[in-house]
């Protein structure tokens, strides 16, 4: 099934109690796409990089199935670049360096080979931006999965409430699900969002997994305790890419199979953050993505518990 995915691509230079990187690739559509390739291919790509880009960075990501004829390459100009260092419980960060760079001028050009898109993953970027896709895209999607963050709540709200109207599920974290309602509990934050717009919202809690609500129904994914979390710089992204990729896949957009979805895209993001950037999600089995789903579930199983 055609997936498009929308977001940046993008060099990160991150530090963590683990170490640090010089530049390395990362960007909302970079961590989505990787993940969702390996659900379905070919997986296409709409951004912009500078000509600091790597030709071996576009080559990386054609040889995981992601079409890249979307990827705008602009000569004299330089990739978005962003810096950050984590605390020690890497709840929490410093941002060191944000640079827009080709990012302050983008706009998403949609090839005709991308018009039959049937599952549309709007990656963070400006609402605007996210609006401007499905506007250009001659048929509505299927399904379409929004990501966002506090940043536009505060400074482009309208513009983010018109955005949200437009899509089938909404990502975001906890803290953003109680500023875009103004409620604390997530139940009754949900149910004001929902009256926005979208059919179901997932809230991202990190550490301490992720809820999706439909209607009156809520599904809870715990997280995967984990031995070893060197970077969740893409943690979430790589959340949204693996549940797209799965409903993509599946061609299913019922409750059932979005619960199913979540459970995939949260082992896509476990192993993300083993890892610094996009390294882990490079070299992945087929086993062991389906054994990591398996350890979740084990977690959400009560049959024996209440037997």
């Amino acid at each position: 099934m055609s997936l498009v995915v929308i977001g940046t691509v993008a060099f990160d230079a991150i530090e963590t109690p683990f170490g640090k990187t010089d530049k390395i690739v990362g960007g909302a559509a970079t961590f989505a796409s990787l993940a969702a390739s390996y659900s379905v291919k070919p997986v296409k790509i709409v951004s912009v990089v500078g000509d600091d880009f790597q030709q071996s960075d576009i080559a990386m990501l054609q040889q995981h199935g992601v079409d890249t004829e979307g990827l705008q390459v602009k000569q004299g100009e330089k990739s978005f670049f962003w810096a950050g260092k984590y605390a020690n419980d890497l709840n929490s960060r410093d941002t060191l360096a944000t640079e827009l760079n080709v990012l302050a001028t983008f706009d998403p050009i949609i090839p005709d080979s991308y018009q039959d898109c049937k599952y549309l993953m709007l990656g963070n970027l400006t609402p605007q931006i996210q609006r401007l896709v499905i506007q250009r895209l001659v048929n509505r999607p299927k399904l379409i999965v929004m990501d966002t963050m506090n940043f536009w709540m505060d400074t482009a709200m309208d513009d983010l409430l018109e955005t949200i109207q437009m899509v089938d599920v909404l990502s975001i974290n906890d803290e953003e699900a109680r500023q875009l309602s103004g409620e604390y509990s997530l139940v009754k934050a949900a149910r004001k969002i929902l009256a926005l717009g979208p059919k179901f919202l997932i809230i991202k809690k990190g550490e301490h997994g992720a809820l999706l609500f439909h209607k009156k129904q809520v599904f809870f994914c715990p997280a995967l305790p984990l031995e070893e979390v060197f970077d969740p710089t893409g943690a979430g992204d790589t959340f949204a890419g693996g549940f797209i990729g799965h409903v993509a896949a599946t061609d299913d957009c019922s409750f059932e199979n979005l619960k199913r979805a979540v459970i995939h895209g949260s082992a896509m993001a476990s192993f993300c953050v083993e890892k610094f950037g996009t390294e882990r999600l490079l070299n992945l089995t087929n086993e062991e993505i389906q054994e990591r789903e398996k350890q979740f579930s084990d977690l959400v199983r009560v049959e024996e518990v209440l037997a």
